[in-house]
């Protein structure tokens, strides 16, 4: 039998054997590729914080040296506004404790506090301007009526107590619980708008205790005061019907009305004056 015949030949000594099947060369990585590569996301995280603190300090550290320099004594106070109760004069007293005080170390909210203390301030608004003053603003108290004997109501309804209240006697005179004074000034105003067109003005109104109002009316063009027993709710519904008797009955008899009751569900209850007795003329004695 002819033919071909393989054999294996072993490798000659100091050679390795080729293994068998296909292969192919693979070329190695260099050194650099196989490192580890060098991660700055960190050290860009930290820059923006370290560079703010030295930011920071350095800002600091410049403020502290400067502020001898700009933190002037205060050497002006100015009072603005519309004052008619209180003089200048008084403010600058009022406020002489801190005006010692440098541009930056001024107590601007105690002095706000003790301005405000004072009875016909109503608001204070302080602040300071660049490089050694104060600037103040002052709202006076607007007073519409006496509260009670010894204080004054203000338009939002707040009591105020002022030293002398002699000069204030012309002012409506209004009474009733402590807690009460918003609410007895919102009657006021309601109740005097709506009297006014029959010439009548408010002298003094009160609430009472247990809920009752009572009213009187001044003296005026339409004659002599007269009280008004207005009770217990419904003031405005009583007080149109007040006016709707007052034009068709009443006001030709005015001057003799000394008190109407407006207490009663549909009607009213008219009280008259005593009439005034005449005064007998004493005959004049001629003398010698």
């Amino acid at each position: 039998m002819q033919g071909a015949q393989l054999r294996h030949q072993p490798p000659a000594p100091g050679r390795k054997p080729v293994p068998r099947g296909a292969s192919r060369m693979v070329a190695k990585e260099p050194m650099s590729a196989r490192l580890p590569k060098a991660n700055f996301g960190f050290v860009k995280s930290l820059f923006w914080p370290v560079l703010l603190v030295v930011l920071g300090f350095g800002t600091y550290e410049g403020a502290t040296r400067l502020l001898p320099y700009a933190d002037r004594p205060i050497s002006k106070i100015a009072v603005q506004g519309d004052l008619s109760y209180i003089s200048q004069q008084a403010v600058q007293q009022r406020i002489a404790p801190y005006v010692a005080s440098s541009f930056f170390t001024i107590d601007l909210a105690g002095m706000r506090t003790e301005l405000e203390q004072m009875p016909w301030i109503a608001h204070a608004e302080v602040r300071r301007v660049w490089p050694d003053q104060v600037v103040i603003r002052l709202e006076e108290q607007l007073p519409v009526a006496r509260w009670g004997d010894e204080s004054l109501l203000n338009n939002q309804g707040q009591a105020f107590t002022p030293k002398e209240l002699a000069n204030y006697e012309h002012l409506p005179q209004l009474f009733g619980p402590q807690r009460a004074q918003q609410q007895v000034m919102q009657q006021y105003q309601v109740l005097s708008q709506m009297l006014r067109p029959l010439g009548f003005s408010i002298a003094r109104l009160e609430l009472r205790e247990r809920g009752s109002w009572f009213l009187t009316t001044g003296a005026g063009s339409s004659g002599p005061g007269i009280e008004l027993l207005l009770g217990r709710g419904n003031l405005v519904e009583k007080m149109r019907r007040f006016i709707a008797i007052y034009d068709k009955t009443l006001k030709d008899q005015i001057t003799n009305i000394a008190r109407i009751d407006l207490r009663y569900a549909n009607g009213l209850a008219v009280g008259w004056r005593e009439p005034v007795a005449p005064t007998t003329a004493q005959p004049a004695v001629a003398k010698n």
